[in-house]
């Protein structure tokens, strides 16, 4: 019943996070996968794509209509967030949650057709792809925060202490990591209106759709300020390619990104910076190799304060 099997990437990430539940949970993987099709009346079919930490395939519901079946460790905190996102945003500007099994960490998401990534628009459109982002996050920002379940984002402060706490730890240079947490702790403190926080809003997460033309997948999920979710499209798509062709983009995106948010242009660029920044954070580590992130955090670095 497991088409396609699991993926050598996603065995060893699975393993890594979660150790021995993780082991349990690939071990049950294909009976999971079966009851789930059988709760849900689904039909799978071979799944064609990526895996990182979950299990990922398509599927048709039992009407024939396309869906995307999701399967993770039950219980694991992205998942649970990423269902309180979906369902607080309802299908305005994201893929809607069709169905949710938490005892199997299941969850069953509307399919998106065409499908293509915004990232296909860049370089050659690079104005199109802003664009399509920013008109998803003026939907994605509209959903109503009172009774949503889902962290603040000022918890994501404690991610910049956690390596200034290591300064032995390879990963970026610890002088642009302690501006960084200082503009955040700033910019959490003077929000200009609470919203539901994608949390990893880039080129890759927002798809054509056929219901409306582009819509979001994979929310991370937080409650803040809104222009955090404009920084990480200042250093995607292909975050590892260290391009300077997409590097000077930047100055141009800033600029469209203030227009069509209403956001002031010195917040897009601090949120910009601030998030370019976490993004090396969250890398850091043995092994760890700089990304285009921070080429933007350094080409940010003199327009912010500190």
């Amino acid at each position: 019943m497991l088409i396609g099997g699991v993926p050598p990437a996603l065995r060893a990430n699975v393993v890594e996070v979660w150790g021995d539940p993780g082991r349990s949970w690939l071990t049950g993987l294909p009976d999971t996968v079966r009851k789930i099709a059988e709760l849900w009346g689904l039909q799978l079919t071979r799944s064609a794509y990526e895996m990182s930490f979950h299990w990922v395939a398509p599927v048709a519901a039992p009407d024939g209509t396309p869906a995307v079946l999701k399967l993770g460790v039950p219980g694991e905190v992205h998942l649970e967030r990423e269902v309180a996102t979906l369902r607080a945003y309802d299908g305005h500007g994201a893929a809607r949650l069709l169905a949710h099994a938490p005892e199997h960490g299941a969850l069953l998401i509307e399919r998106l057709r065409p499908g293509q990534h915004a990232a296909t628009l860049v370089p050659h459109a690079d104005e199109d792809a802003t664009s399509a982002i920013t008109g998803v996050l003026r939907q994605l920002h509209d959903a109503p925060v009172h009774g949503t379940t889902l962290p603040e984002l000022t918890a994501l402060g404690d991610d910049f202490r956690l390596l200034l706490a290591q300064p032995q730890l390879p990963g970026p240079p610890r002088p642009l990591v302690e501006r960084a947490l200082g503009l955040f702790d700033e910019l959490c403190a003077d929000v200009p209106r609470r919203c539901v926080v994608h949390g990893d809003l880039h080129h890759d997460n927002v798809l054509a759709g056929s219901r409306t033309p582009w819509l979001a997948i994979d929310p991370h999920g937080h409650l803040g300020d809104p222009g955090y979710d404009v920084g990480a499209m200042l250093f995607n798509p292909r975050i590892d390619e260290r391009d300077e062709q997409l590097l000077a983009l930047v100055d141009a995106r800033v600029a469209q990104i203030a227009d069509q948010l209403a956001m002031p242009l010195d917040r897009v660029v601090a949120w910009g910076f601030v998030k370019a920044v976490l993004s090396e954070v969250w890398s850091a580590g043995e092994g760890w190799q700089p990304t285009r992130a921070l080429d933007v955090a350094e080409l940010l670095a003199p327009r912010v304060g500190g």
